[in-house]
């Protein structure tokens, strides 16, 4: 992994991106993304994980975080591993639709990739991006919170579940599913 893409600092605000392998559109149902939200709530009651902001997206998710308490790359090495056999379980055992073919994907991906034992649902990586002045953060939280306005999921950002969005507008704390820390 080159310099560029290493968590340097826990501490400061960082921007990460995880991404579904062969962006696999997984989290189209409620259930996947409830598994999100318990996981995220569980990092940061047990791991020291502050999430200050986040989106998930049908085949990626949008974070900005901070692991005072540890090392992010861990916390988040953590985090994918269990999502990932929750997630998994959870298509095996829920109604759904594409079953097959999302198992076909996710045991495909961990042959090819040699890096799981039966499947694989997030690609290697986190791609994490320093944020080290307000003008960064400021950006890239506008950049989460627009995301599904720019995919012409919504029109207005308020209206998307899955974002922290409603907690950034005055008197909206604690709308959201994930305990998140507000940065202004």
């Amino acid at each position: 992994m080159s310099e560029k893409y290493k968590v340097i600092d826990s501490t400061v605000p960082t921007f990460i991106t995880i991404t579904v392998v062969d962006w696999v559109d997984v989290f189209t149902r409620p259930i996947y993304c409830s598994i999100l939200d318990e996981s995220l709530n569980y990092c940061i009651k047990e791991k020291g994980l502050s999430v200050h902001a986040y989106v998930y997206m049908t085949n990626h998710i949008h974070l900005i975080v901070t692991a005072p308490e540890g090392e992010l790359q861990n916390v988040v090495r953590d985090f994918k591993k269990f999502t990932s056999k929750k997630i998994i379980a959870a298509i095996k055992e829920q109604p759904e639709s594409r079953r097959e073919w999302l198992l076909r994907k996710f045991s495909y991906a961990a042959e090819v990739r040699g890096r799981a034992k039966n499947y694989k649902l997030w690609q290697d990586g986190f791609h994490p991006v320093i944020l080290d002045t307000l003008e960064k953060i400021e950006q890239r939280i506008n950049y989460i919170h627009y995301n599904p306005v720019t995919a012409e999921i919504v029109f207005h950002p308020r209206d998307y579940v899955n974002s922290s969005y409603r907690n950034y507008e005055e008197d909206n704390a604690n709308l959201c599913n994930v305990n998140i820390e507000v940065l202004w």
